[in-house]
């Protein structure tokens, strides 16, 4: 049998207890210095590495990590930080990186229309593909230029090789960047930088193979899309040219299948192929067939972005004809980069076992591959143990009483056409909201969260581990929520938020209370920065067996006659952000969750509650990255979103909040959710993701951000109004709202007082303009 090698594309960054993300908070909150950060991250990929080669892959991955995003570390890597930031070139790396990523507080900003993006603000933040990671958008300009300037790279594999470990360095291949990057210059086209682009990245290559880098991971996961021809007949120069003094360059493609690219990919004048084989299984024969003999097939078997444990059996079917077929070197990986999923399950003490034993986190999938490998190899005497137990795991699984549930069942096969549909067309809806609510003009609010102090997290934690009773902590959280009420009216806001006080996380909060999902303690994934998520497991059906949010929200009413929001998680977020069953198709899953979050909007109208907010800013990344899946998702994301929102009155008002995606591809399904109001992100774009909603003539109401509440600066109230005058000037200004970009749980109280209070300054401001004609 061929010698089989295993490696991973990349792995979770955070570390096993998150040391990365607190040593960063502590950075930024000034408690220890760049030099101290610097020894969390080299301890964390000192202990990454050594995992790697523990799991007895054949290298260790150097280049995967970063302190807030590899996106932002090829920006300083290939010296192209916009000049915007006004760097005078006597600061620090590190100081610059958190500058682009998080802002500049204290910047001058600059005012008026001729001012396309202020030099203060942080770098537009978007989905990582289809994925919930987000990565820091690279800006091009005609004066972009390109230079090796930074050599944190080239010290990471001196510190690997120094460590013993054979290095495979991993690099964002050069039309990805720009791919994935965006003009602030019109009429630029940004694959004109290519030429300028291409021998920085020689002398990359150059500089690796004169360490001692035999393998160099250059990931292009723009193949896996619908490329225009000019893209992609920029792969095979740009190949070529790199080729020539590089050391051995594998090609890492994932997320989607190769289709059209598949020739071309396994042509180029590269030494190796990656593709992901979970994502497009089919597509192995194909590359088998195409790709020359002298070439390494790197096949993705395990699933870098689920929990779920290998198939070993399936996936031995699938991985024989291939190494049959293939005459070269046969290597065995993840998908993609492990940065998807949790660390590892050790960490894991109070999961149901059952629920356990079906999973596996990185750390378990590195060793899936020593198995698998073993197994295609021959050695099948070696890991019997640990096929019997994989074996074991995935037939309980399927098996298990717990994961399907026939009144689930039976509710979704009684459901007809007309479930999905308001009682009125939206104009008739829209006046009797008005009369119900009788908002002045440009009517402001929030997106729904409000910070979470350490009060309000110990109050948490101690209900959740029994130290603290269950009126006790009704008692803290009622106060929280009195206290965002009495903010909200003081400041003068339109309509009221509860403030989220008694919610961990928008997704987990949820799933904690409904039936089909599990949870972890640890099973932390980086979403930016240092943000990091817990998703949900669903496992089985789903069903909502009471009500989540009502007692919180009439609460909130009860103390204010301003509308108060209900805030509940749509039905494709509830998804997408979580790991998913792999049992069934996802659009089974999505019509459950639809219909539980149904019976909560009917409870809140119950209630009282006149205005429900359902956020689903994961809509647009759960696209199928080929178009040709686009009509059917969209289909079925739009019909679950209405199923949760269509069981109300036409005189309740529905909201959507969407944020960090690119919506105006998608804006005709964006209108069939058919939501009165949709609040958008749009303050890191200048305004500039409002302009397709104008074009389009949006038919409903929308609140476009007009701050970025990722960034700790607080804007000033000029800065909101000039965004504002923006906005007015696209939306019609009776259908328009004022809102932050998203919800304000991460900032303080002072900067959040003093954000909001520029925010409604700003729109009495307007409404003033707009008033005196």
């Amino acid at each position: 049998m061929k010698t089989l090698r295993t490696h991973t594309l990349g792995f979770p960054r955070m570390g096993a207890h998150r040391e990365l993300k607190f040593a960063l908070e502590k950075h930024w909150r000034g408690e220890i210095g760049e030099a101290a950060l610097e020894q969390v991250g080299a301890d964390l990929r000192q202990a990454h590495w050594q995992a790697q080669a523990d799991a007895g892959l054949g290298f260790v991955t150097v280049g995967d990590f970063a302190y807030y995003d590899h996106v932002a570390n090829h920006i300083q890597l290939l010296g192209c930080e916009p000049t915007r930031f006004g760097f005078a070139g006597t600061e620090s790396e590190l100081s610059r990186y958190f500058s682009m990523a998080r802002g500049v507080t204290g910047k001058a900003q600059h005012s008026g229309c001729c001012a396309s993006h202020a030099h203060g603000f942080a770098l537009e933040m978007t989905k990582w593909f289809d994925t919930n990671y987000h990565y820091l958008v690279p800006e091009f300009s005609s004066t972009t230029e390109f230079k090796l300037a930074s050599t944190r790279l080239f010290d990471e594999v001196a510190e690997a090789q120094a460590l013993g470990h054979p290095v495979k360095a991993v690099l964002l291949g050069p039309l990805s960047f720009l791919y994935l990057g965006k003009e602030k210059e019109a009429g630029l086209d940004r694959l004109s930088l290519l030429d300028a682009l291409l021998p920085v990245y020689e002398y990359i290559l150059t500089r690796l193979k004169q360490q001692g880098v035999t393998w160099v991971q250059v990931d292009e996961p723009i193949l896996g899309l619908d490329l225009p021809a000019d893209w992609r007949n920029a792969f095979e120069r740009s190949y070529w040219q790199l080729a020539r003094s590089a050391p051995q360059i594998l090609l890492a493609t994932y997320f989607s299948p190769l289709e059209d690219n598949l020739r071309l990919a396994c042509q180029l004048p590269v030494a190796g192929l990656h593709v992901d084989a979970v994502r497009a299984p089919h597509e192995l024969v194909g590359v088998a067939d195409w790709l020359p003999a002298h070439k390494v097939l790197s096949v993705g078997i395990v699933d870098g972005r689920n929990i779920w444990r290998t198939d070993v059996d399936a996936a031995l079917k699938r991985l024989r004809p291939v190494a049959d077929k293939h005459r070269g070197e046969l290597w065995l990986a993840p998908s993609c980069s492990l940065l998807h999923v949790p660390f590892s399950l050790q960490a894991e003490t109070l999961l149901d076992a059952e629920i356990q034993s079906w999973m596996a986190f990185a750390i378990e999938k590195l060793d899936e591959l020593l198995v698998l490998s073993a197994a295609l190899g021959g050695d099948t005497a070696s890991v019997t143990a640990e096929l019997q137990a994989a074996r074991h795991a995935i037939a309980a699984r399927r098996a298990s009483p717990r994961v399907h549930r026939a009144d689930v069942a039976l509710r979704i096969a009684r459901a007809v056409d007309s479930d999905d549909k308001r009682q009125s067309a939206f104009p008739q809806r829209q006046r009797l909201q008005r009369a119900r609510f009788a908002l002045p003009p440009l009517p402001t609010t929030t997106i729904g969260s409000f910070p979470q102090t350490p009060a309000i997290r110990a109050a948490r934690a101690a209900f959740k581990r029994g130290a603290l009773g269950e009126a006790d902590y009704r008692q803290k959280m009622e106060a929280e929520i009195t206290l965002a009420v009495r903010e909200q009216e003081a400041l003068g806001i339109d309509v009221l938020v509860h403030g989220e006080a008694e919610r961990n996380d928008m997704v987990e909060y949820f799933g904690e209370q409904l039936d089909g999902f599990a949870f972890t303690e640890n099973g932390w994934v980086q979403s930016y920065g240092s943000r990091c998520v817990k998703p949900p497991v669903i496992y089985g059906d789903v069903a909502r067996p009471r009500a989540m949010t009502v007692a919180w929200t009439a609460f909130a009413q009860s103390l204010t006659t301003k509308p108060v929001k209900g805030m509940l998680t749509g039905p494709i977020t509830l998804l997408q952000w979580s790991f998913v069953r792999d049992d069934q198709p996802r659009s089974a899953t999505t019509e459950q969750i639809a219909w539980a979050i149904r019976d909560e909007v009917v409870d809140l109208e119950s209630a009282g509650i006149g205005i429900v907010q359902i956020d689903e800013p994961a809509i647009r990344e759960g696209l199928p990255l080929r178009r040709a899946g686009w009509k059917p998702y969209l289909a079925q994301a739009t019909r679950a979103f209405r199923i949760s929102a269509s069981g109300v009155a036409d005189d309740t008002q529905i909201h959507t909040h969407m944020c960090y995606s690119e919506f105006n591809d998608i804006l005709s399904e964006i209108a069939a959710m058919d939501a009165d109001v949709i609040t958008i992100e749009t303050s890191r774009s200048d305004m500039e993701l409002l302009r397709g909603f104008g074009d389009f003539q949006y038919p409903n109401e929308i609140g476009p951000g007009v701050y970025d509440i990722h960034s700790p600066r607080v804007p000033t109230q000029d800065e909101i109004l000039r965004l504002m005058r923006k906005a007015v000037a696209v939306v019609p200004r009776e259908n328009l709202w004022i809102n932050p970009d998203c919800g304000l749980k991460t900032r303080g109280w002072p900067e959040t007082r003093a954000a909001l209070a520029s925010m409604v300054g700003a729109a009495k401001v307007l409404r003033e303009e707009l008033a005196a004609g």
